[in-house]
């Protein structure tokens, strides 16, 4: 085998050249190639080339710093984004607001699976995930501006079953991150807290007859690697570039930490208890809902607070947790940090992730909830001028066995306090979450409706669940009144339950709540 070239990232770069489509690995603040992408974004700060980019990404990649895929966030080097999540890169999510750049904001697993089929040289993925929501092509296609026109998703039939197909496209460039390579390019990604997509996007770049370059942390003699550890092989690779130390943190922010990729195990106390604010009230009360031996994933914002919950009531026994870059097992982390887990018990690929996700092997999913509407609906991917994107949110929700979205009633400004087993609103949040129609549909009710899925949204004060005949009021809180601090702050009229039940008191107290019932 003949050695693969060492080369500088000035040097990747300028192997880009105008109206190609790029990819980038990335997951929130991991396996970003911050080496490759800060030369790309010199070269065509200091040249004016190249122009005209296609970016193609999966997952969330960035801090909302100019990071990550930040660093393509310049008016003529891209033509067009193809990403899962928008929410950490608020310069592209500008760009596509003022009609600059083509936009499409796509499922992240659906997108991750897409490099495999790109790699196989298939047309694209078919599945039922997207169907109803705002990236079937019936409800936008997942365009997110009005200068965005092509279709890349496609409504199809299958044994009598509507199913969308995602288009494959070709890759010309693929931007990687790996932990360690040798001569001959082999590269392990051992060091990393996630590995992504990285052999299909290496062999999807490849096999659409691009070049794959790959940042690593250092390289080694030909054949001193462990080949059960390399996940992107010598033959897919044209070139390693040896990062510097800054541009290659194993989280944005973080030093290296082995408890994340297994290394060690490190010891967990107990936290300290959280305040008892909305997030804890709600996460409390979803907890109950956690089932003994169930795989579960947790989304970001109040669901988070779940896990932190049950560690501190002792229930993190009891369930499996699970995040969509691949880990299983172990303690989710947040912020930059979001997608590694410490202690985790095994790392898997993205795809591979989803696939088991799509396929319903997912117990229970609890999920952010933004903005809900009488049909059951969710909003959690466009409020306005801002692009989150839907991230994973449509896999995992569309195929859970069970799902709960989890949030405050109201936003803007909401403050409560929670004693002796009663809740107190002091200041009213000025948003509505429980609208007449969401503005983009990210969930939809009626799929659920029609898979039979069960569906419950928990707040603060009340609690609900989707049935047949709409969106029907299960619980509310002590101390709550349920017409002018519920009904009043809704746009629609809830099915209010014959056996509306008032949540448990524990839920409210200080201490923790493992008195409480669980449903």
């Amino acid at each position: 085998m003949s050695k693969t070239k060492i080369i500088t990232a000035a040097e990747a770069a300028a192997e880009v050249k105008d109206g190609m489509t790029i990819t980038v690995s990335g997951f929130v603040g991991s396996v970003c190639p911050e080496s490759l992408s800060k030369a790309l974004e010199k070269r065509y700060l200091d040249t004016g080339s190249p122009k005209a980019l296609t970016l193609y990404y999966c997952s969330a990649q960035g801090n909302r710093d100019g990071s990550g895929a930040e660093h393509f966030a310049h008016g003529g080097l891209l033509r067009k984004v193809i990403g899962g999540h928008w929410n950490l890169t608020p310069k592209l999510g500008q760009m596509a607001r003022n009609n600059e750049i083509e936009a499409y904001a796509l499922p992240q697993g659906t997108l991750s699976q897409l490099t495999r089929a790109i790699a196989g040289g298939r047309p694209g993925v078919i599945t039922h995930v997207g169907l109803d929501t705002f990236v079937d092509p019936r409800l936008g296609g997942g365009k997110l501006n009005a200068i965005t026109k092509d279709e890349l998703v496609h409504v199809i039939g299958v044994r009598g079953k509507e199913q969308l197909l995602y288009e494959s496209l070709p890759i010309d460039i693929g931007f990687l991150r790996g932990t360690y390579a040798d001569e001959r390019g082999n590269v392990t990604l051992e060091r990393e807290p996630m590995t992504y997509e990285a052999t299909s996007l290496a062999q999807a770049v490849k096999n659409s007859g691009g070049k794959v370059f790959v940042q690593v942390e250092k390289i080694a003699r030909a054949g001193g690697l462990d080949p059960r550890l390399v996940k992107i092989p010598g033959i897919y690779v044209d070139g390693v570039v040896e990062a510097t130390p800054g541009d290659h943190e194993q989280c944005f922010g973080f030093p290296f930490n082995p408890a994340l990729t297994g290394e060690i195990q490190a010891p967990l106390e107990r936290p300290a208890p959280l305040p008892l604010d909305a997030k804890k009230i709600i996460a409390r009360r979803a907890a109950l809902e956690l089932r003994p031996g169930a795989v579960c994933n947790l989304g970001i914002g109040a669901p988070e607070y779940i896990a932190l919950v049950a560690a501190e009531e002792g229930l993190d026994a009891d369930f499996t947790l699970t995040v969509e870059a691949g880990v299983i097992g172990g303690s989710p982390l947040g912020g930059a940090r979001f997608g590694a887990c410490a202690n985790p018990e095994c790392i898997l690929s993205q795809p591979e992730q989803f696939d088991f996700y799509d396929g319903g092997g997912l117990d229970q999913a609890f999920l952010g909830l933004a903005e809900v509407d009488e049909a059951g609906n969710l909003n959690v991917s466009r409020f306005g001028p801002r692009i989150a994107g839907p991230g994973g949110f449509i896999n995992i929700t569309q195929n859970a066995k069970n799902v709960y979205f989890c949030g405050t009633f109201t936003a803007g400004g909401l403050e409560l306090t929670a004693a002796g087993g009663k809740l107190s609103v002091t200041h009213e949040g000025q948003i509505k979450k429980f609208v007449r129609q969401v503005e983009q549909i990210t969930f939809s009710g009626r799929h659920a409706q029609k898979t039979g899925q069960p569906v419950m949204y928990i707040t603060e004060r009340a609690v609900f669940a989707l049935s047949p005949a709409g969106m029907v009021l299960t619980e509310i809180a002590p101390g709550i009144d349920l017409g002018t601090q519920v009904l009043d702050l809704m746009d629609f009229s809830p099915i209010i339950s014959p056996t509306l039940k008032t949540m448990d008191a524990e839920i409210f107290r200080e201490r923790p709540t493992r008195g409480a019932t669980r449903q």
